[in-house]
């Protein structure tokens, strides 16, 4: 279904949790999550989103290329006690993604590893972010190898963002030299369709019934 006036189709994809106060909406790889400059660029779950929710608001974004879960609030009231969870960390977020070369597995009990590099926008060449040791924000990658596929050397890896940078997987990714496939802005060209990034799992305590939600995408790839 199309709204006739801005030309945007209402969002028809995948629910994964609705109620009166928030809603967890999967985004495909390749829409925006909010809207860009110019009318070309309003489509976009935000958009698409308030079409059949009125009164849904954006708390949080994923990067056009990315697919996964998205949470959006229900009323400014919801999207004022959602955005303090994120900026709290107490919303806690997964990522699968596939990547060039084997890494090493980490030197840790868990399996886990750690990518601490400071980043910071790269202005020049926006909308890019860099590592920066001297003037970058502290930024914090938890990772682990799911699955290694040696005959075209490249790994599956579950990644968890403890803080949440602009392009940070993909940056940090790319730093220990092992880009995500696909991501045509940190990583060679390898013919991929898209980028190889989905946000498969997101935990939090709901600010108004406080129960535990737990949600989870399939990974499409």
């Amino acid at each position: 279904m199309t709204d006739w006036i801005s030309g945007v189709p209402m969002f028809d994809g995948v629910v994964l949790y609705e109620d009166d106060h928030l809603l967890a909406l999967e985004k495909p790889a390749g829409l925006l999550a909010v809207p860009g400059r110019g009318l070309e660029k309003w489509d976009c779950m935000a958009t698409r989103a308030s079409m059949r929710w009125p009164d849904a608001l954006v708390v949080h974004r994923l990067d056009q290329a990315t697919s996964g879960i998205m949470l959006m609030a229900r009323g400014a009231d919801m999207q004022r006690r959602l955005s303090s969870a994120f900026a709290d960390r107490l919303v806690h977020k997964r990522y699968v993604a596939m990547v060039h070369g084997l890494p090493s597995e980490p030197e840790s009990d868990d399996g886990w590893g750690e990518i601490n590099l400071p980043m910071m926008p790269d202005w020049p060449r926006r909308p890019r972010s860099k590592i920066d040791l001297e003037n970058g924000k502290p930024s914090q990658t938890r990772w682990k190898v799911l699955a290694r596929h040696e005959t075209d050397q490249r790994a599956r890896l579950i990644l968890e963002p403890v803080t949440g940078r602009s392009h940070q997987l993909r940056v940090h990714l790319q730093a220990t030299g092992h880009p995500i496939v696909g991501d045509t802005l940190y990583g060679p060209k390898d013919g991929s369709e898209r980028l190889m990034l989905h946000a498969c799992e997101l935990k939090l305590r709901h600010p108004a019934l406080e129960t535990e939600l737990n949600f989870v995408s399939h990974v499409p790839f």
